[in-house]
């Protein structure tokens, strides 16, 4: 027992304080089981560290609730298909007789039918921008108007040939001629971008210039018509 005194003199008797048994709770372990079939993870006291593969596992459970329906989802996305681009192709002869295609002809590229009067409007415009070039045309810049080249050229090679295909057979010929001389330029001058020859990049491009300037002068299509031409079609 012990003894304290108080102000008054008077001695007062308290109950000893029992000591405290040193009780220590049971730490509870947390387990979570990550996706497909993956072991459990032991999570237990401070040791407990996010990684990245469970804390995706952990949002894929949240947002898709069951974790094996994650693969049919994955084959079911229309996007995720293999489908490849329709090519296109020419059916008069606007190729190189010697390597029976055009050097510069771009692959993959997909090309929406806009329609006749559309072909007829985007060679045009796609003329126009070729015209823009020059300003392009440098010594660390040929790689860019080798590319710029390829893009443009192959929409003009693939709507020429289908202008082709419906003027009248007197202007067939003609049209052809122009075709091909413009896309025997075409021809040289990405030769010209490839071998990073400035000098020769230049010439080729003059001799071009002309032949783009005359194609904006073409008109084998009656582009008059209650048809309004937008960078995404057609529209009325």
């Amino acid at each position: 027992m012990a003894h304290l005194t108080n102000l008054n003199g008077v001695t007062e008797t308290l109950p000893a304080i029992p000591k405290l048994i040193n009780v220590q709770k049971p730490q509870r372990r947390m387990k979570i089981t990550g996706l497909l079939g993956k072991k459990p993870v032991n999570l237990q006291g401070n040791s407990f560290q996010t990684t990245r593969r469970l804390a995706l596992g952990l949002a894929s459970i949240a947002l898709i609730g069951n974790p094996s329906t994650g693969v049919s989802l994955a084959e079911d996305n229309w996007w995720a298909r293999d489908i490849p681009l329709p090519v296109p192709s020419a059916e008069n002869k606007l190729a190189n007789e010697e390597t029976g295609t055009r050097s510069f002809l771009k692959k993959g590229i997909y090309m929406a039918n806009v329609g006749l009067q559309g072909s007829a409007r985007r060679v045009k415009r796609y003329a126009f921008d070729l015209l823009a070039l020059e300003d392009l045309i440098g010594p660390d810049t040929l790689n860019y108007v080798r590319k710029y080249l390829r893009i443009k050229s192959t929409f003009m090679y693939y709507d020429l040939d289908r202008i082709i295909s419906a003027v009248p057979v007197d202007d067939k010929q003609p049209l052809t001629d122009l075709a091909n001389r413009l896309f025997d330029n075409f021809e040289k001058l990405e030769d010209a971008s490839r071998r990073k020859n400035l000098s020769d990049t230049k010439s080729s491009y003059r001799d071009t210039k002309a032949l783009l300037q005359e194609v904006m002068q073409q008109n084998p299509v009656d582009l008059k018509s209650k048809f309004t031409y937008y960078p995404d079609g057609l529209q009325s």
